[in-house]
């Protein structure tokens, strides 16, 4: 006589979480306290201010700690056979509830509040859309995350064909840094920069004598010499902040194979974050590289693949980053590694296409240049010739800028068919070369412009559930670009051609 397997066993997040929102709360109101404490110096004495801005602080702090105190009591959770249930809220008690053969990832992350105390955040998730496919568990211990992502994520050991090896495929080098000021991280944070200093200067009522410091450095300098000097002030802060930036994403950076098919990706500073990509779920890789990484050649790996976090706290988290930037043919050497296969399909010979597509980018790029540059032109017209002068320089820049980019887009251009993957790249500012797996592929998508069909040209999409859902191979020889799709996949597009003449080539 059977028995029936007794019923798991409920568990509470670690205790310290009390501790750690008391502390992280004590950091944001000490943050507020002085421009708080300064701004009531205008009604109040100094003294009285601090006392004001000190019971206030206990204050809130009091009730954030009792707010997670009650939420810690109240949350429990449990992993069963079939399912993994979490239970939390007071007043509204939320039951949710995962089966465990949906699940698809289990992430973790540490700031250095949670690594200093030995606990981290787990996020199991079934990589469908919404926070209703995700659990947060936050926190627990290290070796309990640990515990529940092997077992969470445990299954059967099975050898995939190929060359390929197991454990370590790629370690930090720190001369990778080099890459981070390249990138167009640094000019936004630089601009943050500026942005933050007036903030700042605002909140304390200092913004007045910031502008006028700054006026009084530069009173005899033109202001062409003003605008460059700060333009590079700014650059070099965004330099420093994408260094640091760099530093604390990608600082202890590991990617290994585990037993039992598990690409694992771990990295970061302060923060630690440990991200799991089952191979199953692997349906490819994306060679990307941003003009200034490419210019230096080099480039970032990401998978493509079904099953990642898509919730609006993962989305931006770069769950699918396989390298960061690395030179392009270490990154090639990991894609094979990823991939398990002799050679990558991402360093495959390219079918070029037609020189018509060279001439739509021109046309494309010349406008987009010419655009502003006649706005001003009739706005000089019309109002001051100091716009037309404006309108010349920047036609004199613009123009040459928009040739070189769409030439360069041009060579871009290119698809093949690489043993089990297919491959298209395009992009200038961002090229991406996207090796997917033409078994991956479940529809075919294909567009013909009045232009291209004047041009001889169309675009097709492979569409797929992994990775951004489509993958294009732009303005390709309408005969040409018919072929790829129907070799990449045989059978599927066939049905919705007509042949005429040699049956191998399909047309419209």
């Amino acid at each position: 006589m059977s028995t029936a397997a007794p019923p798991a066993e409920w568990h509470r997040l670690d205790p310290r979480t009390v501790l750690v929102t008391a502390l992280v709360v004590a950091g944001v109101v000490a943050g507020a306290a002085i421009p708080v404490t300064l701004g009531l110096t205008r009604w109040f004495s100094l003294p009285v201010a601090v006392l004001q801005v000190l019971a206030g602080a206990v204050l809130v702090i009091g009730v954030a700690a009792g707010a997670d105190r009650v939420r810690w009591h109240r949350t429990r959770y449990r992993v069963g056979a079939e399912r993994v249930d979490l239970h939390t809220g007071l007043l509204l008690v939320k039951r949710r509830s995962l089966a465990r053969s949906r699940i698809r990832t289990v992430d973790l992350t540490a700031n250095l509040m949670l690594r200093l105390l030995g606990l981290v955040t787990v996020r199991i998730g079934t990589g469908e859309q919404g926070s209703e496919s995700t659990l947060v568990l936050d926190p627990v211990t290290r070796a309990e995350g640990e515990r529940l992502r092997l077992l969470l994520l445990e299954r059967a050991a099975t050898a995939s064909p190929g060359v390929h090896r197991e454990g370590e495929l790629a370690v930090l080098d720190p001369r990778w840094i080099r890459y981070a000021p390249v990138s167009f991280v640094a000019p936004m944070l630089g601009g943050a920069a500026a942005g933050a200093v007036m903030q700042v200067s605002d909140w304390v009522g200092a913004q007045g004598q910031v502008i006028e410091w700054v006026g009084d450095r530069f009173r005899e300098t033109p202001l062409l010499w003003v605008i460059i000097v700060l333009v590079l002030a700014a650059l070099v802060a965004g330099v420093v902040g994408a260094l640091g930036l760099w530093i604390e994403m990608w600082w202890n950076y590991r990617l290994e194979r585990e037993p039992g098919g598990t690409l694992r990706v771990r990295r970061g500073l302060f923060t630690s974050r440990s991200i799991s990509v089952e191979e199953a779920r692997l349906r490819g890789v994306d060679l990307v590289e941003p003009l200034g990484v490419r210019l230096l050649g080099a480039a970032r790996l990401d998978a493509i693949t079904t099953g990642l976090a898509k919730d609006h706290e993962a989305k931006n988290a770069d769950h699918n980053t396989l390298l960061p930037a690395a030179p392009r043919a270490r990154a090639d050497t990991v894609a094979a590694d990823v991939l398990r296969e002799p050679d990558t399909p991402t360093g495959a010979a390219l079918t070029p296409h037609p020189r018509a597509a060279r001439g739509r980018r021109l046309r494309w790029s010349l406008a987009a240049a010419l655009g502003p540059v006649l706005i001003l032109t009739l706005l000089g017209a019309l109002l001051t010739p100091v716009l037309l002068w404006i309108a010349l320089g920047c036609a004199v820049v613009a123009v040459p800028v928009a040739v070189v980019l769409a030439l360069d887009a041009y060579r871009a251009l290119g698809h093949a068919l690489s043993g089990r993957y297919l491959v298209t790249r395009s992009g200038t500012v961002r090229r991406s070369t996207a090796a997917l797996e033409r078994a991956g592929v479940i529809g075919w998508t294909v567009k013909q412009s009045v232009f291209q069909r004047r041009a001889g040209l169309l675009s097709v999409t492979a569409t797929t559930a992994a990775g951004g859902g489509a993958y294009t191979a732009y303005d390709t020889d309408a005969s040409e670009g018919l072929t790829f799709a129907a070799d990449a996949v045989p059978g599927l597009l066939e049905p919705f051609l007509e042949r005429a003449g040699d049956p191998g080539r399909p047309r419209p």
